[in-house]
């Protein structure tokens, strides 16, 4: 097995006993040859070479290192379960951790080389050894074999031959480096580069990577709908739970085990935020109790084993109607929501929807004497009253991470404009404080936020989400249709 990892944890612990030679003797022998399986290609390997070849097109004679990262310690000698780099998988659709994609320049363009952990069966003690990698551990990793087939990158290497080839190769060779910094200690450790400019040039390369993957292709499009589509299906697990749950870790847990059953995992820490509780924008403690009358906000999404995820946030009446103050809130919601989405165009700037929800909501809080200015008044820059009762912005970008691309230049993000196949949120909220004597006490309490998928079109948006109901007499029947769907099968 390769070294080439940062894990703190010995591979043998102190509870461990140490092999005696007579048993590894006795484990190396009689085993079953591994039989050939023929490894079907990645279904997307034509959109990582062709991101692969886009990126290489921005650094000409330059050496890119790209590495996945390594498995991080959770606690003593247990890690997280491991999670790909997402520009590493942007490229490579690999999910194995420890491994390095390196584009190595030639006269037109670059040669992908891809060092992965190979695999020697038992052929190597530490098949029952090594406790971090062997097999009989964690299971049998590809191989390089069959990454080749698999990635369809044809330079596989083993993941042994990588700090010779940078050593000896990359390092000798008097070419430019870069390198996607914050990995790998290791391996900048053997790239060596000193001062400031080298590092500011690797940060070129990592905001490069975020500005690809602002524009999504055809698999991204694909990849986000399948996890928008379970992610509904997850909502409405929770939903017919909701009727008899005690908790918010309860509903937590049923969500969780849609993105078990349907995907890799959560894309987030799940917000699900029970009465006072959704007044907190990033309530995941989950510890509160579940109350008729009171409002559910579930801001929650699931990771794909393609690693794009899902973020939609419905607010959700626990007893199945909305109150009469309820819906007031609501409803201004949903109206600065729709002003909003109107704004998602090509051409327009990133911040227009955030402009145009933003508006409706000030005019709201006038409206309902919440504001003690006009609404006029409070959106100016200098004031900006309104965030008082809202706090965040209603967009940002969507895609392997939840909030993708975040290496971006603003000129590129914020400050930048809509462009055809940009994945972005469209989530106005309000929150009104237990304590906020601005507030009429009937409201106080209410925390509400609306949250779909949006990509831009050519023409204007499309609602990824859009089958997920958001007006409230759908939410309505909604719960009513899941709830009675339920005491049918009991």
């Amino acid at each position: 097995m390769s070294t080439f990892d940062i894990s703190k944890n010995k591979k043998q612990n102190s509870h461990d006993t140490v092999p005696p030679p007579n048993l590894i003797s006795f484990m190396l022998k009689s085993w079953k040859p591994k039989p050939f399986k023929r490894i079907t290609p990645l279904k997307n390997a034509k959109y990582f070479a062709l991101r692969r070849k886009a990126l290489s097109e921005k650094f000409p004679g330059e050496f890119l290192i790209i590495p996945t990262g390594h498995l991080k310690v959770r606690s003593n000698d247990q890690h997280y379960k491991f999670r790909a780099n997402s520009d590493f998988f942007y490229l490579t659709g690999n999910l194995e951790p420890d491994c390095v994609l390196v584009l190595a320049p030639e006269k037109q363009g670059h040669k992908s080389i891809l060092f992965v952990e190979p695999n020697p069966g038992k052929t190597d003690v530490t098949f029952f050894t090594d406790r971090i990698k062997g097999e009989l551990w964690e299971g049998a990793r590809l191989g390089v074999a069959e990454s080749r087939d698999l990635y369809q990158i044809p330079d596989c290497r083993s993941l042994n031959e990588l700090e010779h080839f940078i050593l000896e190769n990359i390092k000798k060779d008097s070419r430019p480096i870069r390198i996607l910094r914050g990995n790998s200690e290791k391996l900048e450790k053997w790239i060596s580069q000193k001062g400031s400019e080298p590092i500011e040039k690797d940060k070129i390369l990592a905001l490069t990577l975020s500005e690809m993957r602002l524009i999504k292709d055809k698999a991204e499009l694909k990849e986000l709908a399948i996890v928008i589509e379970a992610t509904q299906r997850g909502f409405e697990d929770v939903i017919t739970r909701l009727k008899s749950a005690k908790s918010e870790r309860e509903l937590e847990g049923v969500f969780f085990t849609r993105a078990r059953i349907e995907g890799n995992d959560v894309g987030y820490a799940s917000i699900v935020a029970s009465g006072a509780h959704a007044c907190t924008l990033h309530w995941n403690k989950n510890n509160g109790k579940i109350q008729k009358g009171d409002l559910l906000l579930l801001d929650a999404g699931i990771e794909g084993n393609s690693l794009y995820t899902a973020d939609i946030t419905r607010t959700l009446p626990i007893s199945g109607k909305f109150t009469k103050e309820q819906l007031e809130i609501y409803q201004l919601v949903l109206e600065a929501q729709k002003a909003g989405l109107n704004e998602v165009k090509p051409g327009n700037d990133f911040m227009a929807p955030n402009h145009a929800a933003m508006k409706i909501l000030a005019e709201g809080l006038e409206h309902l004497g919440i504001l003690s200015t006009t609404a006029e008044e409070a959106l100016k820059d200098e004031n900006q009253f309104y965030k008082r009762y809202s706090l965040h912005n209603v967009s940002h970008m969507l895609g392997i991470d939840v909030h993708d691309c975040a290496q971006a230049r603003a000129e590129n993000y914020k400050y930048g404009k809509l462009i055809p196949g940009m994945v972005l949120t469209v989530e106005p909220g309000l929150y009104f404080q237990l304590d906020d004597l601005t507030v009429p006490t009937k409201y106080r309490g209410i925390g509400i936020r609306i949250e779909d998928d949006i990509v831009v079109t050519e023409k204007g948006y499309k609602n990824l989400s859009q089958n997920i109901p958001s007006e409230a007499r759908d939410i309505e029947k909604w719960i009513k249709q899941l709830w009675s769907q339920s005491s049918k099968r009991k």
